[in-house]
């Protein structure tokens, strides 16, 4: 029984030194903004280091295949308007304002 434990201490020992997590790391789920924004890079289909341009044009995008002139729902468009709000709210901040 000794042995198993030791053995289970090096493994997670050696999975923190190889992979930078602890093994029960791996277990959590991730965070309900990080599926949020996952959820709102693949309704706006952009890449993950997509720029404040690019999400716009993406969103514009969307938003006139969704408009509720287009067939859409209003719906549709608050959806597209949270995701771009959470897109452009993930951004790094770069030090200047726009004025």
């Amino acid at each position: 029984m000794l042995k198993i434990a030791l053995i289970l201490v090096g493994l997670s020992v050696l999975c923190r030194w190889a992979l930078g997590k602890w093994p029960w790391e791996y277990l959590k789920a991730p965070s309900t903004r990080s599926q949020a924004v996952f959820r709102a890079r693949k309704l706006l289909a952009v890449q993950e280091r997509a720029s404040r341009n690019e999400i716009i044009a993406a969103h514009k995008r969307l938003v006139a295949m969704v408009h509720p002139d287009k067939g859409g729902s209003d719906a549709q468009v608050h959806e597209a308007n949270a995701a771009r709000d959470l897109l452009l709210d993930e951004l790094p901040d770069d030090g200047a304002l726009p004025q």
